[in-house]
């Protein structure tokens, strides 16, 4: 069963084993609640026993009253067992939950990433574990308890008298189907709802990272109006999916209602006719009031069980995504990188890279060229397994890095890509980034070898200025530099250079190719750039072409053989000259 819990509701294990421990206390809480019915029954009895006897009706009052105060004093510590199972429990689920959502995310190839919207991921991690959160704290287990607890005091009353159970109880398998007749259309308006709600985090977070060029293009009128028109269509979703609910939640507790109708009509005939005791009868009213304001709560349960199944759908659809693993044990014999006819395609038919092969070996520096789109960075990120190829394998020291844990195959990469990220943080912790362990001298030593220190200085704190979000405050070249020093600062066997300098002015960027050269000796080095100055003084060539390998070879032997490289390289030997 908790396998199944696990399943059905996105549970850990632990999760689930709290749920069924949090229903069994949310049942005996509400069968515990008929003890006052039969605390006041007792004492009607009493009272009627006496006036027949023309006793006091002071008799035994000490002993009702402290009944009275027991079961008062009994409710209060299964009612706080209760809240300890349902509260406590779904906090620590909720905090399992999230953590369990970042772990499988963090393992995911990036392929993943780039297939599923960014605001529906944040909405995921956000929105549905809030509505899981209520869900799971006040719905779900009250419903299976109410439903357990419905049973039961329905066989009571079946045992007591079955034509007066039969009058309290009539009206709730109808009201039951009529709520979990509107599932699919819940579910149809609970979808677009979702989808409503997405549009609107998309156009937020699109009309957030493009405010520059919006404003630039005095685009604010059309970027206004196009939100507001998302907004409607969400406030409007809203309302439908909040009205399909209600229509079909309210006529059923509606119809719930008329069992207490019933229950007087039948009891007041059998009363009349000397088939049921006036204790009996006022038994069953209390019974029936009782019972009818949880079966009330489970019909609304019902359908926020309903509209949540949608949240687990989007919650499950992650957590059972294929992780990357692999072994963390990881002797390669060298740092050579050999790809072996590789193929890879971040969708079906929409391949980027056909069957690629070539050797980036340890001690030299191999470049990768060719026109924007040919699949250099894809073959730079297939490298340090941040996908998995879709055929052929990539290697490093002869070991496949499909076999090899992620974080563990990463320790032996420095990275500096073309879009930079850096964190809400200091100067000085966004470059020890690179190395968690490094002192805050050997942080400076690569910031200044990065040539970084002159313009970290000038900032309000030096190197303990918060940044701002993604280094917001910083320029396009400081940012590329931030970078720098981080892979300077890690120092390992290999580099991957996504266009490293190309932020960075004349002046700066002899500076920081002067300091990639110290830390490129003996190292296999993997680099990108469209400048052929850049690349004129690499090992190793390769130029890819539409997702093919065009040619390979030094730079003088692909001048000598003339192709794509030797045109790229006149092309910009000419456009070097332009002038306004």
């Amino acid at each position: 069963m908790t396998k199944q819990l696990q399943h059905l509701f996105a549970l850990s294990e632990k999760g689930a084993k709290d749920l069924v421990k949090a229903v069994i206390w949310c049942l005996v809480c509400n069968l515990s609640l008929m003890f006052p019915v039969g605390a006041v029954l007792f004492t009607v009895q009493h009272l009627l026993d006496n006036m027949e006897n023309n006793g006091s009706s002071m008799d035994g009052f000490w002993i009702y009253t402290g009944f009275g105060i027991a079961v008062l004093i009994l409710l209060f510590i299964l009612h706080w067992f209760q809240y300890a199972s349902l509260y406590l429990a779904t906090y620590k689920e909720s905090a399992s939950r999230r953590i369990s959502l970042a772990e499988t995310l963090r393992r995911l190839p990036l392929s993943f990433f780039g297939n599923r919207d960014l605001s529906d991921l944040t909405s995921t991690m956000i929105a549905d574990c809030s509505s899981l959160d209520q869900m799971f704290s006040h719905y779900v287990p009250q419903l299976f308890a109410s439903i357990f607890s419905t049973l039961i005091i329905g066989a009571a009353m079946f045992f007591c008298c079955w034509r007066m159970a039969l009058a309290v109880l009539w009206v709730i398998p109808v009201a039951v189907l009529l709520t979990a007749g509107s599932r699919k259309i819940q579910d149809a308006f609970g979808t677009k709802n979702i989808l409503n709600k997405r549009a609107v985090a998309d156009c937020i977070q699109e009309g957030l990272e493009t405010i520059r060029d919006i404003k630039a293009c005095s685009r604010q009128e059309a970027y206004m109006a196009k939100l507001e028109e998302k907004l409607a269509a969400m406030e409007k979703g809203s309302i439908h999916s909040e009205l399909a609910t209600g229509v079909f939640v309210c006529s059923a507790q509606a119809f719930l209602r008329l069992g207490l109708a019933t229950t007087i009509l039948t009891g007041g005939a059998l009363l009349a006719a000397g088939q049921l005791s006036f204790l009996y009868f006022l038994g069953f009213l209390f019974a029936a009031a009782r019972l009818y304001d949880p079966l009330g709560i489970i019909l609304q349960n019902i359908a926020a069980t309903f509209n949540a199944k949608l949240q687990i759908e989007r919650m499950r659809s992650i957590l059972e995504q294929p992780v990357q693993e692999g072994t963390e044990s990881f002797r390669p014999k060298n740092y050579d990188i050999t790809f072996d006819h590789v193929s890879f395609a971040y969708r079906e038919g929409d391949g980027v890279l056909e069957d690629v092969s070539f050797t980036a070996r340890q001690g030299e520096v191999t470049a990768l060229i060719g026109p924007s789109g040919g699949g250099k960075s894809t073959a730079c990120k297939l490298a340090a397994r941040f996908w998995d190829v879709t055929s052929g394998k990539v290697t490093l020291g002869g070991v496949d890095v499909s076999r090899v844990d992620p974080e563990t195959l990463l320790t032996y990469y420095s990275m500096v890509f073309q879009d930079v990220v850096l964190f809400r943080d200091t100067v000085m912790e966004n470059i020890r980034l690179g190395r968690r362990e490094a002192s805050d001298a050997e942080v400076i030593a690569a910031a200044k070898a990065a040539r970084c220190d002159e313009f970290i200085q000038n900032l309000p704190q030096g190197y303990q200025t918060i940044i701002g979000e993604n280094g917001s405050t910083l320029s396009g070249g400081e940012r590329q530099r931030i970078s720098i020093a981080r892979a300077l600062l890690k120092d390992a066997p290999v580099i991957l250079l996504d266009e490293a300098t190309a932020s960075l002015d004349v002046e700066n960027e002899s500076a920081v190719q002067e300091a990639l050269s110290r830390l490129l000796q003996g190292k296999t080095v993997l680099i990108i750039a469209h400048r052929m100055r850049t690349v004129a003084g690499a090992d190793h060539i390769v130029v890819l072409e539409n997702g093919h390998v065009a040619q390979q070879g030094t730079p003088k032997e692909l001048m000598e053989q003339g192709g794509l490289y030797r045109h790229m390289a006149e092309l910009q030997r000419e456009t070097a000259h332009w002038k306004l």
